[in-house]
C-alpha cells in the first residue's frame, strides 16, 4: 500500500460516551507528551459535554500549572477554563480570567472566540460585542479584510450575531460577515432575535422557515465537529524523507523522488475531493516519531504497511492540517509560496 493512502481512525468514537473518551484521551496524552496539550483540551471538552465540569477544570489547572515545555496556546486554555468555571458557579473567578485575557490581547483568535461567546452566553452582550470588536481590530488589519483567514470567521460571524441582539445598525464588519457566511440562509435571518418566538408560532410558513434555518446551522455545526479527524495523507519534508530513505532503503519503492512524493499527495487529495470525500487533511511525519511508532507496534520501520497506520495515529492525535489551504495561504509543502502558485496550480495533474 502506498504511504499516501488516506487514513482515518480505525475505531470511531461513540458520541454518547464522553467520559470514556475523555479518559482514553488522558491515557493517550501520557503516551505522547509532545501532544498532551491538544489531547487534554479535547478530553476536557468531553468532560464538559458530560457535565463533569470539575474534572474538566482539573485538566485546565494541570495544563496551566504543569512543567515545561510552555503551552502553545496558554490564552486558549485560560479562556476555556473561564468559560467552564462560569458554567458551574465560579463567576467571579471566570470574570477575572476573562479580564486578564482581554488585557493581554493575545494573537490567538480561538481564545477571543471563547471569551466573547462566554460573555454572550451569560447575557453580557455589550461586553461580548466589545470583545469581538477588540479581537477583530487586533487580528484583522484592513489589508487582510478582502480575504480574512478562516480562523477569524467565528469572530466576524459572532460579532454580527451579538449586534443583531443589541439592535445595532449594520457596519463594515457586518458587511464582511455577510460575505463570509457559509450558509444559504442570510445572517440577518440566522441571527434574528425574534426567532425564538417563531418556535411557538402556529403559522406553518414561519415554522418551515425556522426549520430551514436550523438545518443550515446544524450542517455548519456537523462540519465543524468532524474536523478533528480528517481523511489524512502522509507528508514528509525533504530532509526527513532523505533521512528515512537513507535508514530504510527499501522504502524507495514507495518514494521514488521527493518531487513525485509531493505530486502524489496533491493528486491523491484532488481525486478524493472529486469523489466527494469530506474533511481532507495532511499529516507531516518525522523519522524519530515514525521509528517510535514502529517500535510501539513491534514492527520494523522498513515495513511500508506501517506508513498509513502512522498517518492514522498522527491524525487521531490532532496533527492534521486541513486541505486545501485557505485562499492566499502558503502551500502545504513548505515551499513558502502561495498555494495557488505552487501545488494549488496543478489542476488536472
Amino acid at each position: 500500500m502506498r504511504p499516501d493512502t488516506p487514513a482515518t481512525p480505525a475505531e470511531p468514537v461513540d458520541p454518547v460516551n464522553h467520559i470514556a473518551e475523555a479518559e482514553r484521551l488522558e491515557r493517550t496524552a501520557g503516551l505522547y507528551p509532545e501532544d498532551a496539550e491538544q489531547l487534554l483540551l479535547r478530553a476536557a471538552a468531553h468532560y464538559e459535554l458530560s457535565d463533569e465540569r470539575e474534572r474538566a477544570a482539573a485538566l485546565y489547572d494541570g495544563l496551566l500549572a504543569g512543567p515545561p515545555p510552555e503551552l502553545e496556546q496558554p490564552h486558549l486554555v485560560k479562556a476555556l477554563m473561564a468559560a467552564n468555571l462560569w458554567e458551574y458557579g465560579h463567576e467571579a473567578e471566570a470574570r477575572a480570567i476573562i479580564t486578564g485575557i482581554r488585557t493581554a490581547a493575545p494573537r490567538d483568535p480561538a481564545a477571543w472566540v471563547i471569551v466573547a461567546e462566554a460573555l454572550e452566553s451569560h447575557d453580557e452582550l455589550e461586553a461580548a460585542h466589545e470583545s469581538f470588536t477588540e479581537a477583530l481590530t487586533l487580528l484583522l488589519p484592513e489589508a487582510d479584510r478582502a480575504n480574512p483567514p478562516y480562523e477569524t470567521h467565528p469572530l466576524i460571524l459572532g460579532r454580527h450575531r451579538v449586534r443583531r441582539m443589541i439592535g445595532a445598525a449594520h457596519d463594515e464588519w457586518d458587511a464582511l460577515a455577510d460575505r463570509v457566511n457559509p450558509s444559504t440562509v442570510s445572517l440577518d435571518e440566522l441571527h434574528d432575535p425574534k426567532r425564538t418566538w417563531a418556535l411557538g408560532s402556529d403559522n406553518p410558513a414561519e415554522l418551515k422557515a425556522e426549520i430551514s434555518r436550523l438545518r443550515a446551522e446544524l450542517g455548519s455545526a456537523r462540519q465543524a465537529l468532524s474536523r478533528p479527524f480528517p481523511v489524512a495523507v502522509l507528508h514528509w519534508t525533504e530532509p526527513e524523507l532523505t533521512e528515512l530513505l537513507t535508514a530504510y532503503p527499501s522504502l524507495t519503492s514507495e518514494y521514488p523522488s521527493y518531487a513525485e512524493h509531493l505530486s502524489t499527495i496533491e493528486s491523491s487529495l484532488r481525486e478524493l475531493a472529486t469523489s466527494g470525500t469530506p474533511n481532507l487533511g495532511i499529516v507531516t511525519g518525522t523519522v524519530p516519531s515514525y521509528e517510535a511508532f514502529a517500535a510501539s507496534e513491534s514492527a520494523s520501520p522498513a515495513d511500508a504497511s506501517l506508513l498509513p497506520q502512522y498517518a492514522t495515529t498522527l491524525a487521531a492525535r490532532g496533527r492534521a492540517v486541513p486541505w486545501p489551504p485557505e485562499r492566499g495561504a502558503e502551500c502545504w509543502c513548505g515551499s513558502g509560496r502561495n498555494y495557488g502558485e505552487c501545488h494549488g496550480g496543478e489542476a488536472g495533474a
